[in-house]
């Protein structure tokens, strides 16, 4: 995965002070650097397909230096063709970085936003862009906040149980072609392609946009991927949980997603069971576990009866 420098510029909205003949570098590494030993003459560790990004302490620093030490140091770290170097928003772009950025085609930009946040959010974003990613065939919808992630045979009724939960009032995210990505170990999160972002395919009817008929609430452009309900045929030979004390999971990435899987029969209000098993999942991610608490309650109802009957043994 990559991106150009041109692409992180438009979406941050920064300004190419120079060297915009290479606003067509790749960026290949989510890392960022703030180049302090560098400027201090140590090129050891110096991460060339980073993006460097100088703050107001770099600069101080950098002043400290004579002419002579600026241009070498400058000119060191052009040699090593980072793909950009981005200058926070109180920062004066010294005259070496722009005429360096000229000569190496390497774009000098500037940013509007304080060195920490913009680190923060620029580290976010990269990692979002640049994370390896899987196109799974599948819905997910944001149900009062829960990330599920609608799964089952071409045909099976997916989009059409999409569609009812967005006239409950939940939201679509993607619908039958999902991109996840992991942002670390655990958090795992689903988007749309550009494509087909706000758009459900329902048969019989056609492609609709679930924004123009339901408004901007009915869409989000993320979520975190927290269950999977995998829409599946009745099968009357299949012995169903009817406690809810099996659990099963799923792993994508290195992330473990639990997976509950729905029967499908002509009398089953599919949304109304999808909306329940995201509610179950939320609740036990909050340490409630309903089926639990129910076999719990009938062992103390039996328990509690054993030792009655013993008692009133015993007292014959």
């Amino acid at each position: 995965m990559s991106i150009t420098v041109q692409t992180l510029v438009n979406d941050f909205k920064m300004d190419v002070v120079s060297g915009d003949h290479g606003l067509s570098n790749e960026i290949l590494n989510p890392q960022l650097t703030r180049p302090g030993i560098e400027l201090a003459g140590l090129f050891d560790f110096f991460e060339n397909d980073r993006i460097q990004i100088f703050g107001s302490k770099e600069m101080t620093f950098f002043g400290w230096l004579n002419e002579e030490d600026q241009e070498i140091r400058v000119d060191m770290m052009f040699q090593r063709t980072p793909p950009a170097f981005l200058f926070s928003k109180h920062v004066d772009i010294p005259e070496v970085f722009k005429r360096k950025g000229a000569e190496y085609n390497i774009p000098i930009l500037k940013s509007y936003t304080r060195t920490n946040e913009l680190f923060s959010r620029l580290y976010q974003y990269l990692h979002a862009k640049l994370a390896p990613r899987k196109s799974l065939h599948a819905t997910l919808v944001d149900i009062n906040g829960v990330g599920v992630l609608l799964r089952g045979k071409s045909g099976v009724g997916k989009s059409e149980v999409a569609l009812e939960l967005v006239k409950k009032g939940h939201q679509l995210v993607a619908d039958d072609r999902v991109d996840v990505y992991e942002r670390e170990q655990g958090m795992l999160i689903g988007e749309a392609p550009d494509l087909l972002k706000e758009y459900l395919e329902i048969r019989g009817i056609g492609i609709v946009n679930v924004v123009k008929l339901f408004g901007a609430s009915a869409y989000r452009e993320d979520k975190y991927v927290s269950m999977i309900a995998e829409l599946v045929p009745w099968d009357h030979e299949e012995d169903y949980d009817r406690l809810g004390l099996e659990s099963e999971s799923e792993t994508i990435f290195e992330t473990e997603v639990p997976l509950v899987k729905i029967p499908i029969t002509a009398a089953r209000s599919l949304p109304s069971l999808v909306e329940v098993a995201a509610m179950n999942v939320r609740l036990r991610t909050l340490g409630i576990n309903m089926a639990e608490d129910f076999t719990n309650n009938i062992s103390r109802e039996i328990n509690a009866k054993n030792s009655k009957n013993k008692n009133k043994k015993q007292s014959e």
